[in-house]
């Protein structure tokens, strides 16, 4: 059932039982900074063993193996593997393109930022969430479910802002954040200029990029008809038009290539591109659509 205004009940403590059982998945092995709760390739102090090795002076007695000891009489060390935590991005286009639909493709965008904030958070990883505008509105780094509250405050404080440069939003974060980790841009992908730029620099950070392509059911399947005088919402061109069988026809042929043109942009560099109607609920999007797709599991 679509939702239609953004309330306390962003993340209803139904939605909250479910998420705390994901984890958000990377294609690509990053190094942490911290303890956490996913598994690395190093060696580390996790409970689940790896490998052995001879011992050498210096290392700690508590992982010598005292029954390989007693069958070898030879010291070898008890390897585990190393649990660490992950930087997590998410990025929310903030343009008034974004403010459109019912609900809104900016409030479909929080509700899934904020939900898989909460899947990260959970699993200790470094969550931060940014709504690019103007000016770039950041949060702090959120780690562990205590820090839900901020999490909620800062989503719902945020509102769409006035017409920017998507590309000069990105570079402002680019030259911010030169770490790795994964990164969800949440965007229309509607810049006269074109998104391409844009994605480009993120391809270019060597993170792991997901990009889920928001879309309102309203530009999906139109419902007009007679003559209209259509308002660009960024730059308030007008366009007066007829609008007939044949003109919806030609919109929808529009719409499906530049949503191909989109998915095989990305594809073309390894980026995950996902295609999203904001009249989808978290539930259904978070637990169904996206574990299917490989961004949570």
């Amino acid at each position: 059932m679509a939702e239609n205004t953004l309330t306390p009940e962003l993340l209803p403590p139904q939605l909250l039982a479910r998420l705390e059982r994901m984890e958000l998945v990377s294609r690509k092995v990053f190094r942490g900074r911290m303890k956490g709760e996913r598994r690395s390739r190093r060696k580390g102090q996790s409970v689940e063993f790896a490998d052995y090795r001879s011992y050498v002076p210096g290392d700690d007695l508590r992982f010598v193996d005292w029954n390989l000891y007693a069958r070898l009489d030879k010291l070898f060390l008890k390897l585990f593997l190393e649990e660490e935590d992950l930087h997590v991005y998410f990025l929310v286009d903030s343009s008034p393109s974004m403010n459109f639909g019912q609900p809104t493709k900016f409030f479909a965008a929080q509700r899934l930022a904020a939900a898989l904030g909460f899947v990260g958070m959970c699993r200790g990883d470094r969550v931060r969430l940014e709504f690019l505008g103007a000016q770039n509105k950041s949060s702090p780094v959120l780690r562990g479910r205590s820090q839900l509250p901020q999490l909620k405050s800062f989503v719902e404080s945020a509102e769409p802002d006035e017409i920017y440069s998507l590309t000069d939003a990105i570079k402002r974060f680019c030259l911010r954040n030169t770490g790795r980790g994964i990164v969800v841009l949440l965007t229309d992908l509607m810049e006269k200029n074109g998104y391409e730029p844009a994605l480009r620099m993120l391809v270019g950070q060597q993170m792991d990029l997901f990009v889920v392509h928001m879309l309102s059911p309203e530009e999906m399947e139109p419902e007009l008809q007679g003559d209209l005088k259509l308002v660009d919402c960024e730059d308030q061109d007008e366009a007066e038009v007829s609008v007939s069988h044949a003109l919806l026809k030609k919109y929808k042929s529009t719409l499906a290539a530049f949503v191909d043109q989109a998915r095989r942009f990305c594809s073309q560099r390894d980026v995950m591109y996902l295609l999203a109607r904001s009249d989808q609920t978290a539930d259904v999007m978070v637990g169904q659509y996206l574990r299917e797709r490989g961004l949570v599991r």
